[in-house]
């Protein structure tokens, strides 16, 4: 065989040799067709409760009651979801506790009224200035407003089950509030961060194998505050559209956002249930023709630890505020499954880049310690919180040049 040729089994299978994508002439949208006309079966899904308009759901199980071989089930079949089967999936039952929901919801309220009072008015990539509310990064902005409702929130081992699925260890979690009022427009079908976040000369730069591994670095998600009817306008999708390899550059042209808005599917989600996709899939906010429904729901993007998030996440306040929770949370249930949960929502655990003559690699490891390492090893030791932040700063400096 011919060391050039297209391997029949390559990642970029039938995609010719060029090195980058083109508009002229444009990706076939017959073959974007055939990929999105297939269809999701209960046989290829068996653990989910129920497969509507192609999107598997799952009605999670309290996560204490899972079996270590029921847990990697789940993973399995949700990794198979994403990469190859419909793209997305919902979990019904994210958040089983309204108080939960119901104390974010608030402070995120609170939070909203703050900043509108500001004289600053920004808008977001689903509306203009003004027309909704927009928390940027309301991860860190939780933490530092209510700590107590924070910890709660993030310590849900669902978040750490789905994110690990796609993404493995090492994740980044951050958030986004959105409160999208009756009377919003719907958005135009995109593909999502990073390309989805570029013009087309610029995404059309980056090489095709860039291009299709850049879906395997970040995770979409979403948690419901409210019910979310259809005609509060739930994200509109389009399964299967993720494996459309041009697709980066394709859902920019018209065709493809016509097909797009003939065949995109929405499902409604109640207060808790949580909407997980891959960031390749074509998708829309949907038009909220409602009356009297404020659609409040916290966006989750999950970055893998071998990419850059969208926003900066500052552990260092964020453990200063929760400290004393955790510990106690640490004293009354030990290394659960919630306590490491919440370290791995709040802290970096990539070790790199560093500076390697102060942290140098561990002797029965290649990587020297991460953030979450300092963090877990003070919680072990019972640390004060001055300690802790002690140690965390130590760690801070000693990592730079």
């Amino acid at each position: 065989m011919d060391s050039h040729q297209t391997s029949s089994n390559g990642i970029l299978s039938g995609q010719g040799a060029s090195r980058l994508y083109s508009l002229a002439p444009p990706p076939s949208i017959d073959a974007f067709k055939e990929i999105c006309s297939q269809k999701a079966t209960r046989e290829q899904y068996p653990l989910a409760t129920t497969i509507e308009k192609n999107v598997p759901i799952y009605k999670l199980e309290p996560f204490s009651s899972l079996s270590q071989e029921q847990k990697l089930a789940l993973q399995d079949e949700w990794y198979r979801v994403l990469l190859q089967g419909p793209g997305v999936f919902v979990t019904s039952g994210l958040y089983t506790d309204p108080h939960i929901i119901d104390d974010a919801t608030e402070t995120f309220h609170d939070i909203i009224k703050k900043e509108n009072l500001a004289s600053k008015t920004q808008g977001d990539h689903f509306a203009g200035a003004g027309k909704n509310d927009r928390i940027w990064n309301s991860f860190s902005k939780h933490g530092l407003a209510n700590p107590d409702s924070f910890l709660k929130y993030y310590t849900n081992p669902y978040l750490d089950l789905i994110s690990s699925a796609w993404l493995g260890p090492g994740y980044r979690l951050t958030a986004q509030v959105n409160n999208v009022k009756p009377g919003s427009g719907a958005q135009v079908s995109h593909r999502d961060y990073h390309l989805g976040f570029m013009s087309a000369d610029r995404c059309g730069a980056y090489p095709r194998a860039m291009q299709v591994a850049s879906q395997c670095l970040t995770l979409q998600g979403a948690v419901a505050h409210v019910d979310v009817p259809l005609e509060s306008g739930p994200t509109r999708l389009l399964p299967f559209s993720q494996a459309f390899s041009a697709g980066y550059m394709a859902y920019r042209l018209p065709q493809f956002d016509e097909y797009f808005l003939q065949n995109y599917i929405a499902l409604p989600l109640q207060k808790g249930d949580g909407i997980f996709f891959n960031p390749a899939l074509s998708h829309a906010a949907g038009e909220n023709v409602s009356s009297d429904i404020n659609r409040l729901v916290n966006l989750l993007q999950i970055s893998s630890a071998f990419g850059k998030p969208m926003e900066s996440i500052d552990s260092y306040p964020l453990i200063e505020k929760t400290w004393d929770q955790l510990t106690t949370l640490y004293k009354e249930t030990g290394l659960s499954d919630e306590v490491k949960t919440f370290i791995w929502m709040v802290s970096e655990g990539y070790p790199f880049p560093t500076n390697l003559d102060n942290n140098a690699p561990k002797s029965d490891s290649m990587a020297p310690d991460s953030e979450q390492d300092v963090i877990m090893n003070a919680l072990v030791a019972r640390k004060s919180k001055a300690e802790v932040l002690e140690d965390l700063t130590r760690f801070r400096d000693a990592g730079k040049a």
